[in-house]
């Protein structure tokens, strides 16, 4: 995957280029609802007290589906939560098992079928972004990641 070297000045990136944007770094995250996999309402301040990884995806985006496998390692490794939510409208039932069949089996289903979260960023997908313990944005990514290598596990420690 292509990555853009952040703008070592502002430590952020171009919108339109793939990369860490540290441009809302300490922004409280939204108390915009979504739904868990039951169908509930949910909202990150569900997440607090341990580092989060926010993944907006879409089932019609290659990019982010080519990182779900990423995403379910990184999962796994238990290092930080991963809330991988689908901006898909009217897809509720088909991200569990969409899931499944394209290597994440074990990531939790989350649904904001009104794309609240990406049209509240202004956010291309996949935009991926971190949130420190208390709920505070550490960066985000504009674009496909890597999320199992060694240097997306240097990214994720600045929240730490």
């Amino acid at each position: 995957m292509t990555t853009a070297s952040p703008d070592e000045a502002t430590g952020s990136t171009s919108a339109t280029m793939v990369g860490v944007d540290r441009s809302h770094k300490g922004e409280t995250a939204p108390a915009t609802m979504f739904k868990d996999a039951a169908g509930k309402p949910t909202s990150l301040a569900a997440f607090r007290g341990k580092p989060v990884l926010v993944n907006l995806w879409a089932t019609w985006c290659g990019p982010c589906v080519a990182e779900l496998p990423t995403l379910e390692a990184l999962a796994k490794g238990g290092t930080v939560r991963v809330a991988a939510i689908s901006q898909d409208t009217g897809a509720a039932a088909k991200v569990p098992g969409f899931l499944k069949e394209h290597g994440a089996p074990s990531l939790t289903p989350y649904l904001d079928d009104k794309m609240a979260l990406s049209l509240g960023w202004n956010a291309n997908l996949p935009t991926t972004i971190l949130f420190d313990s208390a709920g505070k944005e550490v960066w985000r990514w504009n674009g496909g990641n890597e999320w199992n290598g060694a240097a997306a596990a240097k990214l994720i420690a600045e929240a730490a």
